[in-house]
C-alpha cells in the first residue's frame, strides 16, 4: 500500500507535474471567489470566556438598567466651558449627533435637569425643568452646580470645569439581545444536562442567526464611528475632543485587525524575499518558495470565507504565520536538494527530488505534526479567540504540509538543477562550526549554562501574573488610549462595574406571609408615620406599584445603609463615579429644602416627580418592583495599582462582613468582572496548553524514534526554551494576556520541529562510524544550515509584529522570536550535548 501510494505520489508531481499545476490553479479560483466573504470580528463575544456563568448574569442587569452601546465624547474648549460660544458649539455638534439615524439620544451638560441654579422645591420642579438652556439661566449658578452636584460632578463636568462629556446612545437592537439570551440560555444548559436533537438544531439556527446579525451591526457601527468622527473633526477647531466607548473600541479593533493582517502579510512577504535572495542567491529559490507560501496564504484565506470563520484580534497574524511556517517546510528541502546537489553535481534533477522528499517526508510529517499539536492544544484554553486561532493553524499548516510537498517537485521538475549554491566557508557555516566546537569542546560547561538557566526562568514563572491594564494594549498615540486616560482623570474613570444587592431572604418569606393576614392585622400596632405611609401606598398602587409597601430597599432604613455602601465603594483608591440610590437621595434632599427624607416624603416625591427626572433618578439605580438595587462603579483602568481580581473579592467580602449582608444578596458584574474572569482563566490555560502540546509531542517522539530516552532528549531543548520565555516574562513584569499565553506551546510545537530533524539526521550520521561527536561536527554542516534559516526566517518573521497597533500582538512577535532564538542554539548546543553524551545505542533511521 505504502509503494503504491508513493508511486502515485511521484507520478503525480514529477512525471505529470501539470495535473499538480491544474489542481492547485483551481483551488486557487475558489479560494479568490470564497475571500470576498472573508470576515474580521472584534464584538465582545469574541473576547469571552466560552461558557463563562457571569456573561449572562451581566446580560440581565444590562437589559433591566440600560445597555453599555453608547459613545462618549469628551469636550475640552480653548476658552471658557461656560462661555456663550462654546455652548453654542455644543449646541451645534448635539444637532448633528442627534440626526444621526442610529442615534437614540444625546445627553449632554446642556440636557440635564438643574435642581440647584437657583435651588428648586418640588412643587417648582413639577412645573417648569430648568436646564443650562432655559432662558435667563445663570450660568455661574450652573457652574457651581455641574462641580458640586453628586450627580453631575465628575461624570458631566470634570472637577476643574474645563472638560465635559457628551453621551451618543445609540438604538438598542432587541431581536439580536434576544438571540443571545436564547443561545446562552441553551448554553448553560449544555454545561449540566445533554441538549435534545430540537435543542442541538435550535442552538445551531441561533448561532447562525447571531452571526449574522453580528455582521450587520459591525457593518453599521463601522458606518457610525465614521460619521461621527466625520462630525467630530468639524469641532476640533474649537475644542480639544476625543471618542470612546465600547462601540467605538470595538470598531477600531476591526481597523487594528485589518491593518495587522495587511501589514503582517506584505512585511513578512518583502522579508521573506530578501532573506531568500540573501541564503540561495538564485531566483528560483525565490520564486518556488514564494509561490507556494502565496498560494498556502490565499487558499486560507478563501477556506476561512468559505467556512464564515471571523478572524479576531488574536488570529490577526495567521498570515504571517502560515508564510512563515510554509516557507520553513520549504527551506528544510532546499537545503538538503543542494546538499545532495553539491555531493553529485552532474546528477539528475529527478533523482535529486525524489531523494529529497524520500529524506525528508518523514520529518516534516512529524515536524507538522507537532505543529499541529501545538496549536491544536491551545483548543482547551476555555478563551474563545484563543480556541478559533488554535483551530485555524491547525488546518493551516495541514494545507502548508500539502501544498509544499505537492508543488516543490512539481515546480522544480521543469527545471535544471543549475549551478550548486552550498557554500561550506558563509556565514550561516561559520555560525554552525561556532556551535559545534562548543559541543565537542565545553559539553560541561554547556550543561551547566542550562542548569542556571532553566532555574532562572522557573525563578521567572513564579513572579508571573495576569494582571493587564486594557488601556496598555494600545499604543499612546491612538485615540483609544487617549480617551481613556482622559476619561480616568477626569471624568471618573472606564471600565464599569455594578456592584448589585438583593433583599436578604427573609424578606421574601415575611413577605409571603403578609399576603396571608388580614388588613387589620397589617395595620395593627403602627405609628402615625406608617399608617399615613400605608394610606399613601395604597392610593399609589394603581398608579405606582413597583414602590409599593413590598420595596424592601425603597425606605429610609435601608436607604442610611444604601448610603453606607456608597460611601464605601466611593472611599476605594481604585474607584472612580459612583452612582446608586444614595445619589438620588441627595438630589431629592435637596428638593426638600435640605431637611432628612422620611417615607412619606420619598412616596410623595417619587410619585410627583417628573417622569424625564424619575427616569434619570431611579431607573439605572432600583428594579422596578424596588427589590433590587445597583451601585453603578467606574473604576480607574489606568491605576498601575490596580488589581482586579483582589479588587473583586475584597469589595464581595468586606459587604458580606461590614454590612452585615447575606452571601447571596451580593452580586458584582459589569465589563470589570467579565475581563478579570478571562485575565484570571489565563493560568489555568496556559498549563491546560502547556500539558496537553508536552504530552502529545512525548507520544509523537516516541512513535516517530521508538525510543523514550530519544523522546525525552528531543523535547528538552524546546522545554527549555519556553521556559525560559516564560521566566524572562517574569523577570521583566510582562503579564499573560490571551495573546502571550500562546507563546510557549507554539514554542515548543514549532521548536521541536527543529530537534526532530537534527536527531533523524543524528542517527544516520552516527550510523556511519559510530562517532558522536563526528555525527555532531556533520550535523552542524547540513541540517543544521537548515536549522538556522528556519529559526532566522521565523523569527525575523515574528518580529514584523511589533508593527502592530495591539501591544499585545508586539509582545506576542518579539517574545516569540526570542524563544525561537533560544529554542536554535538549544538544538545546536544542549540537544547534540545530549545525544553525545548519553552513549546509547543509536540505530540508523
Amino acid at each position: 500500500m505504502q509503494k503504491l501510494l508513493t508511486a502515485l505520489y511521484f507520478r503525480f508531481t514529477l512525471l505529470t507535474p501539470a495535473w499538480s499545476w491544474a489542481t492547485v490553479i483551481l483551488l486557487l479560483l475558489f479560494a479568490v471567489y470564497f475571500a470576498q466573504d472573508f470576515k474580521l470580528d472584534a464584538s465582545a463575544d469574541a473576547l469571552v470566556l466560552e461558557s463563562d456563568q457571569d456573561l449572562r448574569y451581566y446580560r440581565a442587569i444590562r437589559a433591566r438598567y440600560g445597555s453599555d452601546d453608547f459613545l462618549v465624547v469628551t469636550y475640552r474648549p480653548q476658552g471658557d466651558l461656560f462661555a456663550k460660544e462654546t455652548l453654542a458649539d455644543i449646541t451645534n455638534l448635539r444637532g448633528k449627533l442627534q440626526k444621526l439615524e442610529r442615534v437614540a439620544s444625546v445627553t449632554s451638560l446642556l440636557d440635564v435637569p438643574l435642581i440647584d441654579s437657583p435651588r428648586m422645591t418640588l412643587s417648582e420642579l413639577q412645573q417648569e425643568i430648568r436646564t443650562l438652556e432655559t432662558p435667563d439661566m445663570d450660568t455661574e449658578l450652573a457652574r457651581r452646580e455641574f462641580r458640586d452636584s453628586p450627580l453631575y460632578r465628575n461624570l458631566l463636568v470634570s472637577p476643574d470645569g474645563h472638560t465635559t462629556a457628551m453621551l451618543v446612545n445609540l438604538r438598542h437592537n432587541s431581536d439580536y439581545q434576544t438571540l443571545l439570551t436564547r443561545r446562552d440560555a441553551l448554553w448553560e444548559k449544555r454545561l449540566h444536562n445533554p441538549l435534545s436533537a430540537e435543542e442541538i438544531n435550535e442552538l445551531s439556527l441561533l448561532s447562525g442567526k447571531i452571526k449574522n446579525q453580528n455582521e450587520v451591526l459591525q457593518a453599521q457601527q463601522k458606518n457610525d464611528i465614521a460619521t461621527v468622527r466625520d462630525i467630530l473633526q468639524q469641532h476640533r477647531q474649537q475644542a480639544t475632543i476625543h471618542l470612546g466607548g465600547v462601540p467605538m473600541i470595538s470598531a477600531d479593533m476591526v481597523d487594528f485587525i485589518r491593518s495587522d493582517i495587511r501589514v503582517f502579510g506584505l512585511g513578512v512577504g518583502l522579508f521573506l524575499i530578501v532573506l531568500l535572495a540573501t541564503a540561495f542567491k538564485q531566483l528560483r529559490w525565490v520564486l518556488v518558495p514564494m509561490l507556494i507560501c502565496v498560494s498556502t496564504a490565499v487558499m486560507m484565506v478563501g477556506f476561512l470565507g468559505l467556512m464564515d470563520w471571523p478572524v479576531t484580534v488574536v488570529s490577526s497574524n495567521f498570515i504571517s504565520l502560515m508564510l512563515i511556517l510554509t516557507l520553513s517546510l520549504v527551506v528544510h528541502l532546499i537545503v538538503r536538494h543542494q546538499e545532495l546537489h553539491v555531493n553529485a553535481p552532474e546528477g539528475k534533477q529527478g533523482d535529486m527530488l525524489r531523494e529529497t522528499v524520500r529524506s525528508k517526508i518523514a520529518p516534516s510529517i512529524y515536524t507538522s505534526l507537532t505543529t499541529i499539536v501545538a496549536f491544536a492544544s491551545l483548543i482547551v484554553s476555555g478563551i474563545r479567540p484563543v480556541m478559533d486561532f488554535g483551530w485555524m493553524m491547525v488546518v493551516g499548516v495541514s494545507l502548508a504540509f500539502v501544498l509544499v510537498f505537492l508543488l516543490f517537485p512539481a515546480l522544480l521538475i521543469g527545471l535544471q538543477p543549475g549551478t550548486p549554491i552550498f557554500r561550506k566557508h558563509d556565514a550561516t557555516a561559520v555560525i554552525t562550526r561556532f556551535f559545534a566546537r562548543i559541543v565537542t569542546g565545553f559539553p560541561k560547561g554547556t550543561l551547566l549554562v542550562y542548569v542556571l538557566l532553566v532555574v532562572l526562568g522557573v525563578v521567572g514563572i513564579s513572579r508571573l501574573t495576569v494582571e493587564n491594564r486594557f488601556i496598555d494594549y494600545f499604543k499612546d498615540s491612538t485615540e483609544i488610549h487617549q480617551g481613556m486616560l482622559l476619561i480616568d482623570r477626569e471624568l471618573g474613570g472606564t471600565t464599569p462595574l455594578d456592584v448589585v444587592l438583593e433583599p436578604p431572604k427573609v424578606f421574601f418569606e415575611a413577605e409571603e406571609e403578609a399576603t396571608t393576614e388580614t388588613a387589620g392585622t397589617e395595620t395593627a400596632g403602627t405609628d402615625s408615620e406608617d399608617f399615613f405611609d400605608d394610606l399613601l401606598m395604597e392610593d399609589l398602587e394603581q398608579e405606582d406599584a413597583g414602590l409599593s409597601g413590598s420595596s424592601y430597599w425603597y425606605n429610609i432604613f435601608q436607604l442610611r445603609q444604601v448610603e453606607q455602601v456608597h460611601a464605601y465603594l466611593e472611599a476605594l483608591p481604585e474607584t472612580g463615579k459612583v452612582l446608586s440610590l444614595a445619589t438620588t437621595m441627595a438630589m431629592m434632599t435637596q428638593l426638600n429644602k435640605d431637611e432628612p427624607l422620611d417615607n412619606l416624603s420619598l412616596a410623595v416625591m417619587h410619585k410627583n416627580l417628573p417622569a424625564d427626572v424619575k427616569t434619570t433618578l431611579f431607573d439605572p439605580y432600583l428594579s422596578e418592583e424596588g427589590n433590587q438595587i445597583r451601585f453603578a462603579v467606574r473604576v480607574i483602568d489606568s491605576d498601575k495599582n490596580l488589581q482586579r481580581d483582589a479588587l473583586i473579592k475584597k469589595i464581595r467580602a468586606e459587604l458580606i462582613a461590614k454590612f452585615k449582608l447575606e452571601p447571596e444578596q451580593v452580586h458584582l458584574s459589569g465589563m470589570l468582572v467579565l475581563y478579570n474572569n478571562v485575565l484570571q482563566s489565563l493560568f489555568r490555560s496556559q498549563i491546560l496548553t502547556l500539558s496537553v502540546v508536552f504530552l502529545a509531542i512525548m507520544l509523537m517522539l516516541l512513535l516517530l524514534f521508538q525510543s523514550l530516552k530519544f523522546a525525552l532528549i528531543g523535547v528538552v531543548p524546546t522545554m527549555v526554551a519556553a521556559t525560559s520565555i516564560l521566566g524572562l516574562m517574569g523577570w521583566l513584569g510582562i503579564p499573560l494576556d490571551i495573546m502571550t499565553i500562546t507563546i510557549a506551546a507554539i514554542t515548543i510545537g514549532i521548536g521541536v520541529d527543529n530537534s526532530i530533524h537534527y536527531i533523524h539526521r543524528f542517527r544516520e550520521e552516527f550510523a556511519k562510524d559510530g562517532n558522536g561527536n563526528a555525527a555532531a561536527q556533520r550535523c552542524h554542516a547540513s541540517v543544521g544550515r537548515a536549522l538556522y534559516y528556519t529559526s532566522v526566517t521565523i523569527t525575523l518573521g515574528f518580529s514584523i509584529l511589533a508593527l502592530s497597533n495591539f501591544i499585545p500582538s508586539i509582545y506576542f512577535g518579539l517574545l516569540t522570536g526570542i524563544a525561537m532564538i533560544v529554542a536554535l542554539v538549544a538544538n545546536l548546543t544542549l540537544l547534540p550535548v545530549l545525544l553525545v553524551r548519553f552513549n546509547w545505542k543509536l540505530n540508523a533511521a
